[in-house]
């Protein structure tokens, strides 16, 4: 996978302790993922917003276009489904940052306690090694 690396290291068979040290290796790995899937709930949010925001743009800008193509031509709707349409094509960038940045605000402090237990933990796991 790009951007990501496995480590696998071996542990003297003879560690005393080895249960607990998998046991808090597990949790380890656990509080890892669920940070991944913090991170990833971020995104996620505000790309399906901006999405739907774009094709509801397209929706009123294919309805402006058959307005226009229509005979005879009707101008007037033609605009008034324009307009939407403009803005639902503008507005997506905007809608993305402003929801990314919300849920940012929500998510980081969620992420840092995963990071506050992963030292933790870490701090046990050397503290039985030792």
């Amino acid at each position: 996978t790009a951007g990501r690396a496995v480590l696998r290291f071996r542990r003297d068979r003879k560690i005393c302790n080895r249960a607990e040290l998998t046991r808090l290796q597990r949790n380890f790995d656990s509080c890892v993922a669920e940070i991944d899937a913090l991170e990833q709930s971020k995104r996620s949010g505000a790309v399906i917003g901006a999405l739907v925001t774009g094709i509801m743009g397209t929706a009123f800008m294919a309805g402006s276009v058959f307005a226009v193509t229509a005979e005879p031509p009707m101008v007037v709707l033609c605009i008034l489904l324009a307009v939407p349409g403009f803005t639902g094509w503008i507005l997506p960038y905007f809608l993305y940052r402003a929801l990314l940045r919300k849920k940012s605000a929500k998510v980081s402090p969620l992420i840092e306690d995963k990071y506050e237990e992963i030292y933790e933990i870490c701090e046990k796991g050397s503290d039985l090694l030792i």
